[in-house]
């Protein structure tokens, strides 16, 4: 028996039902494998993330468990997670770039790969790869979601503030992620700032959120020019 999160027996309500479906919502085939290995059986012990070969190794009868199984999409989210973070950009890149062209993004392969390699640690799904990677390359993906803008609405003054100073800095700087975070941290103590009021107006101007990689790897990620662009931009609609 497998149940789903609310403890009745699994249907469509809990949402897609053929295993093939989950392919369509980023989920990889190994760590689909994995999850499902481990409904109704147990290895014994903590560790959830097993290979092919450790699944046969470790299977047993005495493993099955005799309570029915949740199927819990959050915790196969999770997994999935794992699996995508292991992966190198090289190894994601023919699942995500046909996601980036269905959303209309051509943009060259050594963009994709930075930014997927940036991206990854921090994703749930390709599906999510591939949103934040687009995020990362065009602009006209960034949307300000309802933590940023209230983040904002704080000081609007301070926001522009900041990216103005922000933005005299990066003009000249050496764009590596070294050369990108000591440029912020000077502009920081030259404002007598915690660093974070640097770092978080540029990541929301870049992405639209509060979350992301180290702003000055994102900035990398990004490229100078557009980068620069869109800091801009922000400030004078700010």
């Amino acid at each position: 028996m497998i149940n789903g999160p609310d403890g009745k027996k699994l249907s469509k309500r809990h949402g897609a039902t053929a295993v093939g479906d989950y392919q369509h919502l980023g989920i990889l085939p190994e760590a689909m494998r994995n999850f499902l290995a481990l409904l109704g059986w147990s290895p014994g012990g903590d560790r959830e993330i097993l290979s092919m070969e450790e699944l046969r190794t470790l299977f047993s009868l005495e493993g099955i468990l005799k309570k029915p199984s949740v199927f819990d999409t959050t915790k196969l989210e999770w997994m999935n997670g794992q699996y995508l973070s292991a992966k190198t950009a090289d190894e994601l890149y023919p699942g995500v770039q046909p996601l980036l062209a269905a959303q209309g993004l051509d943009a060259p392969k050594e963009a994709v790969l930075k930014a997927i390699t940036a991206v990854k640690a921090r994703s749930r799904t390709t599906l999510d790869i591939a949103r934040q990677v687009a995020v990362r390359l065009d602009a006209k993906f960034v949307t300000v979601d309802d933590k940023a803008a209230k983040e904002i609405a704080k000081d609007p003054a301070g926001y522009r503030a900041a990216l103005e100073a922000s933005i005299t800095a990066l003009q000249s700087v050496d764009w590596t992620p070294q050369g990108l975070e000591q440029a912020l941290r000077t502009v920081a103590e030259q404002r007598g700032v915690a660093a974070g009021k640097i770092f978080q107006p540029i990541r929301i101007a870049l992405t639209g959120g509060t979350v992301s990689e180290p702003v000055n790897e994102l900035l990398y990620v990004v490229g100078k020019a557009a980068a620069l662009k869109r800091l801009e931009s922000t400030v004078q609609s700010a």
